[in-house]
């Protein structure tokens, strides 16, 4: 990942940091309501509720009386948009992307909604996932004579539709969808219509809410609550919803390939208020510590979490094992970027710069501490440090997913398998590394029974090697590239 804050000075420990753990590629908001004032707002409010799932860049793309108008840039929501920006944004139809890029580098001309011309006029389209095999349709369309303005594979979706546009834009939509593989979940702003697309396997996910006079397309129910919409139900893997004239048609299409939702959506991405394909992900949680509890008890004193992603399976695991859920740790949730100089010593301080030590109340205590993942192990070894340092008596990792040992192809931003921890070392080896006094994951069954699906319905990839398709070569996979 590259780094290119406005401020040129790189944030090196932040980077290690955020490094240390996975990253989602972004959220995809959409609204069709012809004659409501209040599109651009909405779709801005929505986008704050989906920042968790992408920091790099926000955009909004428009369309009013034909005219299709777009704003984007770097940085958080509430950087890149204000009233001013958002009254200048007259909408009936809007799409709206936070981005964490997986593919394509981090730069403004790769933010989204990516906005294009062809020959019967203009699409805007936001794209949440990962195409494994853009490279080669991007290539063959650079033969026949495509120009590509950016680096996504996003791009390469949008090149096909306006290949297809001849057959009609709903049937090029189809069209296109037939040659792209991976995940995705899409919005478009085409021939006066939203539509919502979400990958045969269902990896990424998408939910529809209705408004008044329209309709609400978005990764998580969390921001069809903040702009009012009522939860209609979830985009089926393998459908297209084409909204028109405030009526909803429903296409499908890729059947055949088995349902596959992302596991660590519940594990880790998803606001812990969002539904996603009729599970809450904060009982999902829940859930995950109750049956880490069962699986690997230990005598201690005080259940903690790593803030804010571990609280939920927390609270399960004190539930279940009666050792009482307290606060170990503060996270600092009004850091955003900071530009400290990466010398030595600001590389022991990262971890302190998001998180701080409760002494009272761990002081003497034989703690379990909770976390979601263990993904590198660096920053397991300084929290560690930390809570020894501060006084607790024995700290006892708990993680409430099991050890992640295979990198995606999906959107989920993981190092190569040579980086996972989980992939080249042992249990007691990684105890080792991180400090700890004992260490237990979640197994492969806990994790499914916790989620509430059928195991045949998960992608669990990053944690058994089993992927729903074919990917590339490990080489092939995305970096971090640090400067």
């Amino acid at each position: 990942m590259k780094c290119n804050c406005k401020n040129q000075t790189c944030d090196q420990v932040g980077l290690e940091f955020e490094q240390d753990v996975l990253h989602e590629e972004c959220g995809v908001i959409g609204i069709y309501a012809p004659g409501n004032p209040s599109i651009s707002q909405m779709l801005g409010f929505g986008l704050v509720a989906l920042q968790h799932r992408g920091q790099e860049s926000a955009g909004i793309a428009v369309l009013k009386d034909n005219r299709m108008q777009y704003y984007k840039e770097m940085g958080l929501v509430q950087e890149v948009f204000n009233n001013e920006i958002l009254d200048r944004l007259p909408a009936d139809i809007g799409v709206g992307h936070v981005r964490y890029s997986t593919t394509g580098e981090s730069y403004v001309s790769n933010a989204q909604p990516l906005v294009v011309r062809y020959k019967g006029g203009s699409i805007a389209l936001a794209h949440n996932g990962n195409l494994v095999n853009a490279e080669a349709i991007r290539s063959r369309l650079e033969d026949e004579g495509s120009i590509f303005q950016t680096s996504i594979d996003t791009e390469v979706i949008a090149n096909l539709i306006a290949k297809n546009y001849h057959l009609g834009m709903k049937e090029a939509v189809i069209e296109s969808l037939k040659e792209i593989r991976g995940s995705y979940a899409l919005v478009i702003i085409i021939d006066n219509m939203l539509i919502g697309v979400r990958d045969p396997n269902g990896l990424r996910p998408l939910a529809l809410g209705k408004i008044d006079g329209g309709y609400v397309l978005a990764s998580e129910t969390c921001a069809l609550d903040v702009v009012g919409a009522e939860f209609v139900r979830d985009i089926e893997p393998g459908e297209v919803v084409v909204i028109d004239n405030n009526a909803i048609e429903s296409i499908r299409f890729g059947k055949g390939t088995r349902k596959a939702v992302c596991s660590f959506e519940y594990v880790y991405f998803a606001r812990p208020d969002s539904v996603i394909d009729g599970k809450n992900v904060f009982l999902t949680r829940k859930a995950a510590g109750k049956i880490l509890a069962q699986e690997a008890p230990v005598e201690a004193d005080m259940v903690i979490a790593v803030p804010d992603s571990g609280i939920a399976a927390a609270i399960g695991y004190a539930e279940e094992s009666g050792i009482p859920f307290d606060i170990g740790l503060i996270k600092n949730k009004y850091l955003g970027r900071t530009f400290i100089q990466p010398d030595q010593k600001s590389r022991e301080l990262a971890v302190r710069l998001k998180l701080n030590v409760m002494k009272e109340n761990i002081a003497g205590k034989r703690l379990i501490l909770i976390d979601d993942s263990i993904v590198r192990g660096t920053t397991s070894r300084r929290i560690v440090n930390m809570l020894k340092a501060g006084g607790a008596k024995e700290v006892h990792i708990r993680v409430s997913s099991p050890p992640v040992t295979h990198s995606c192809y999906f959107g989920i931003d993981t190092p190569n398998r040579s980086q996972l921890v989980g992939a080249t070392h042992t249990l007691e080896e990684i105890r080792e590394m991180v400090g700890a006094d004992s260490l237990a994951y979640l197994s492969d069954a806990g994790l499914v029974r916790s989620i509430g699906m059928a195991r045949e319905e998960l992608c669990t990839a990053c944690f058994s090697g089993e992927y729903p398709m074919d990917v590339p070569n490990e080489a092939n996979k995305f970096v971090f590239e640090v400067l």
